[in-house]
């Protein structure tokens, strides 16, 4: 086959792949707080509850204090599921409402009493993760960054003690920084 005629067939094959499957062609990469929205729940997979929190449980309770940056990301992976539990989501406008959660993402609208908040979790045995520059340095265990446009993220293995979790060193072995590691 010729050259021209070989580039003609490559370019029409092109094009009825194109108009063959337009959704394919047409897929938008996952936002910000869809991929964050994504690791909280994977974040469960890798951290170990007290015996009487275990994964054993049916459902995985992801708490959001203040501001709720992301929308709908979690209807997907609610459908889903992660491994074998049921992502429920809650909303809380204050620190009274803290039992019963697995993860507390902490907005950045709290920054300015993230002191207050880092007191009232004491005792309780959730995984704080926030995305607000210091918060892992503050006492929370997962903190979100924004590294060339990637989302990553830092731990405070001391502050995951403290709630009495263990972070598994997989994640650790992930992380962009690693606080309080001996």
């Amino acid at each position: 086959m010729r050259p021209g005629i070989r580039r003609l067939a490559l370019l029409l094959i092109c094009c009825l792949t194109a108009a063959a499957f337009p959704a394919f062609g047409q897929q938008v990469a996952p936002g910000e707080y869809q991929v964050k929205a994504a690791f909280l729940c994977n974040f469960a997979k890798f951290v170990e509850w007290p015996s009487e929190l275990s994964s054993e449980a049916d459902h995985l309770d992801i708490c959001i204090l203040g501001d709720d940056p992301f929308g709908a990301a979690f209807e997907q992976i609610q459908a889903r599921g992660v491994s074998g539990r049921k992502p429920v989501v809650r909303r809380l406008k204050s620190t009274e409402h803290f039992r019963g959660c697995h993860i507390l993402f902490i907005s950045s609208s709290e920054e300015r009493r993230i002191g207050r908040v880092v007191e009232a979790l004491k005792g309780l045995n959730i995984l704080t993760v926030g995305d607000t520059q210091g918060f892992a340095e503050r006492g929370i265990s997962i903190n979100f960054i924004l590294e060339e446009k990637k989302v990553r993220f830092e731990i405070n293995i001391e502050a995951a003690r403290r709630s009495g979790l263990k972070i598994s060193s997989r994640l650790l072995k992930l992380a962009a920084t690693v606080y309080g590691q001996q």
